[in-house]
């Protein structure tokens, strides 16, 4: 049995309704709590018998809530409360949720996976599928394979330096290569194995997990269930992947967390997402060219 084939038959049913691209008022409903973010309007003093002048247009909201996460709208990328759990050990997944898989995570996060889907969802990135199983319409006992896809999502850590700036990580400076991968490479030079054993991407596809559940009544978002948030190793559940499919049995773990650099473990760092999208559009300015991207970006 392929590995693709243990996944679909160990964790996906045919009956099961996928999450598709969901209106922002069906995101919304899922999303409890969600509320507006902005920055504390100045007191102003009025001279006795002065009328106080209309209340001037929110532009300075900028950021949207949900329970254990931040939608910044100006750097269109989610920022999710997380805490560092382990520090050596191999790794399944690069971020789970609180009490669940911590022992093979970089980060446990705060925020229910649901609810980071909806704050990609009104970012704009397009949820695909994690890999799974298909029935084949039509065919007895017939299935195929679906690769993993979904828009690509660029996941840093965010903590303070020993400066206490704020400073913007990939999370791949926070995984290398297991003993055994390396391994298989002896005859590697000293830069050859530096190369083999730095983690190839910061860059996930943004699979969506599943919602389960059939008739009335509501249906329950299955990474929420099982803990797996952005992963290494294909579970077939999880929020974020990375492409094709890759084995999680023992024997092929290959990459382990590089402690170097992360604070220590329970310490509150922020899971930064940010979907690859289109340039923003110059909104209320069609007859004007968009203007040149930013050569850099200031953390904010």
């Amino acid at each position: 049995m392929s590995a693709a084939t243990k996944i679909a038959s160990d964790r996906v049913c045919p009956g099961m309704a996928r999450w598709r691209a969901v209106p922002i008022a069906v995101a919304l409903t899922m999303g409890s709590s969600l509320s507006l973010a902005e920055k504390p309007a100045p007191v102003e003093r009025l001279a006795p018998g002065e009328a106080a002048a209309s209340p001037a247009p929110d532009a300075h909201r900028k950021e949207l809530r949900l329970p254990g996460l931040v939608i910044n709208l100006e750097e269109r990328c989610v920022d999710v409360e997380s805490s560092v759990c382990l520090h050596e050990g191999t790794l399944e997944l690069v971020a789970c949720t609180k009490d669940s898989k911590e022992h093979e995570s970089i980060v446990a996060v705060e925020a229910k996976p649901m609810h980071i889907h909806t704050a990609l969802l009104l970012l704009g990135a397009e949820s695909g599928n994690p890999a799974m199983r298909k029935p084949v319409e039509g065919a007895e006992n017939g299935w195929i394979d679906l690769p993993p896809r979904g828009g690509r999502v660029d996941v840093f850590l965010v903590f303070k330096d020993k400066k206490g700036t704020m400073v913007e990580h990939p999370v791949s400076d926070f995984i290398t290569a297991s003993g055994r991968e390396l391994e298989e490479n002896p005859g590697a030079d000293e830069e050859g194995a530096a190369e083999d054993a730095r983690f190839p991407t910061h860059t996930f596809l943004f699979a969506g997990s599943h919602l389960l559940g059939e008739g009335p009544g509501p249906r329950h978002y299955l990474s929420d269930q099982s803990g797996n948030v952005i992963s290494i190793v294909t579970f077939g559940d999880e929020l974020l992947c990375l492409p094709e499919v890759h084995g999680h049995e023992n024997g092929l773990l290959m990459w382990q967390v590089n402690g170097t650099g992360l604070p220590k473990i329970g310490s509150k760092v922020t899971l930064r997402l940010r979907p690859q999208l289109p340039p923003a559009p110059n909104a209320g300015k069609p007859d004007q060219p968009p203007s040149a991207p930013s050569s850099g970006k200031a953390q904010p």
